[in-house]
């Protein structure tokens, strides 16, 4: 598979490309657009930072596309809906250098406050005087966090130990976040104005945040008050800032991100109590080691058809919840392919329960690899947990979960019900021990059948004779039977066994065992 490197990133990101096995990395950080354009219809993975345009117009020459890699955090030159449509997987490097913007937010609240950029100046120009430099204490202060995510929580726990008071608005993190950082909630954003001394932002640039601290916002605020921005040009309103800098609202700000940059006219440059610095936030050594190689990791990942934490195109998981899931995947994906293999039917909906210790865990992902298994078995589309939901709703198929705290005799269970216009269809399955798949039910046969690569399921008249007919016809093709289970249905007078065989079993080979006496059906599954 090709890579193509397309803006810098760090070397020790591309020694971690270079070390994957099977894989080319071209680094072309110099390609004009029509360049990129010509030649990215080679590449399975590209790798941008915040220049280059991702859009409808790259998807449509990138054939080969598979995984789009955002070295940093936000996604503003990535078309997320044409990623998506396509089945393209985008990644980027949400924690990679968290820990340099939190750091840099503290420095910039520091310059402000204690005027050090502009003693700085003054004293390399040999002017000792310190008569308009004094400055302003952290300890007692109250400090308003607009955003309580990674960076937010980084700048919570570090400023606590100023002895500040630490205040956030956040609607979209639950209360539990607030009281693991110690953090006190204000439920509107007005309240948190009016209260702090110092306001910071660390929210996503969306429409509902662009401006979101503007001219109403500073009306009410303290008189005095000290901002910082280290987040996305444009969060705090830059007129609405200046205006309010001038007449003595602000105290002073700290900006590392201006609209429009780097070509900004923005009002801000022209205060000599506001610190700015040309969006500085994760330019460390060390963040930027972290965000090449977590982005080689994550873009190679993918490549490989893994889950991968920061897919931002896919719920949201932590690597601890991933690691925890990644038997409930393998089996969903597993319990997916047995349908359109074993019926033909079109699905109208698919309805799917999760039992037992599931039933308290984040199974949205597990859907996604249900859908996966039942799609990929018969599209030659590309099929992936990020286009999953999409093709189902595109074939017109209704989707539901439900949870239930009793599994019966196990820990954990999925049942899987697929309703097509003419019958029903099940298949139920849970995993055992570290990552121990098991079969449990299908067709309302009960089972413990461990998941093989090519198994063959037949259901026939419960009479003496059957299995050993079934048996060998197997033989008489010279295919060894690995394992073999029975389940008998004594109201129908009917079977069903589940056989593990050593390889896949042709089209002939099937339509003789089909063609016996008191056979409904046998079919192969390739999982």
């Amino acid at each position: 598979m090709k890579i193509l490197v397309a803006e810098k990133i760090s070397q020790k990101g591309i020694e971690a490309l270079l070390q994957e096995k099977n894989v080319s990395v071209d680094v072309h950080t110099d390609y004009t657009r029509e360049q990129l354009l010509e030649v990215i219809e080679n590449y399975d993975a590209i790798i941008v930072r915040s220049v280059t345009k991702v859009n409808e117009e790259l998807y449509e020459k990138a054939k080969k596309l598979k995984v789009v890699g955002r070295a940093g955090n936000g996604v503003d030159n990535i078309d997320m809906k044409g990623a998506t449509k396509r089945g393209i997987i985008v990644v980027n490097t949400p924690e990679a250098n968290t820990v340099s913007a939190a750091e840099h937010t503290i420095g910039l609240m520091l310059s402000s406050c204690r005027n050090i950029p502009k003693a700085n100046n003054r004293i390399k120009g040999r002017v000792w005087d310190r008569s308009d430099l004094k400055g302003t204490e952290l300890r007692g202060k109250t400090l308003g966090i607009v955003g309580l995510g990674r960076i937010g929580s980084l700048v919570a726990t570090r400023m606590q130990s100023f002895r500040m008071k630490v205040i956030a608005y956040d609607p979209y993190i639950t209360d539990a976040r607030f009281q693991k950082f110690g953090v006190e909630k204000k439920e509107k954003l007005e309240d948190l104005v009016r209260e702090a001394d110092f306001i910071t932002v660390h929210t996503p640039k969306t429409e509902e945040t662009l401006g979101m601290i503007g001219k109403d916002q500073f009306k009410i605020a303290k008189k005095g008050v000290r901002v910082v921005n280290c987040a996305r040009g444009g969060i705090i309103d830059e007129e609405s800032l200046a205006e309010a800098l001038r007449d003595g609202i602000v105290a002073s700000a700290g900006i590392d991100v201006l609209v429009g940059e780097p070509n900004t006219t923005s009002p801000l440059l022209d205060f000599d109590n506001v610190v700015n610095t040309p969006h500085l936030g994760a330019d460390t050594f060390e963040a930027q080691d972290n965000v090449g190689v977590t982005i080689a990791h994550e873009v190679l990942s993918a490549l490989r058809g893994e889950m991968v934490p920061n897919a931002v195109n896919l719920p949201t998981l932590a690597r601890q919840e991933l690691e925890e899931l990644k038997s409930y995947l393998k089996l969903g994906e597993t319990l997916g392919k047995h349908y359109h293999q074993l019926e033909k039917d079109p699905i109208e909906k698919v309805e799917i329960s999760y039992s037992g210790e599931l039933a308290s865990m984040e199974t949205s992902t597990i859907t996604l690899a249900l859908l996966k298994g039942i799609f990929e078995t018969i599209l030659k589309e590309r099929v992936n947990y990020v286009n999953a939901r999409l093709i189902a709703k595109n074939r017109g198929v209704d989707v539901t979960e439900s949870k239930h705290s009793a599994a019966g005799n196990y820990l954990n269970l999925i049942q899987l019900k697929i309703s097509s216009k003419n019958k029903t269809f099940t298949v139920s399955g849970t995993v055992l021990g570290k990552g121990d798949l098991r079969i449990t039910e299908v067709n309302g046969y009960e089972f413990d059948v461990s998941p093989s690569n090519n198994m063959l399921v037949a259901e026939y008249i419960d009479k003496p004779g059957m299995i050993g007919q079934i048996g060998t016809l197997l033989g008489a093709s010279k295919i060894n039977i690995a394992t073999m289970q029975v389940s008998r249905n004594c109201h129908v007078d009917r079977a069903m066994m589940i056989l593990s065989v050593d390889c896949e079993v042709c089209k002939d080979s099937l339509k003789m065992m089909n063609g016996v006496e008191g056979v409904f059906n046998v079919s192969f599954i390739k999982l």
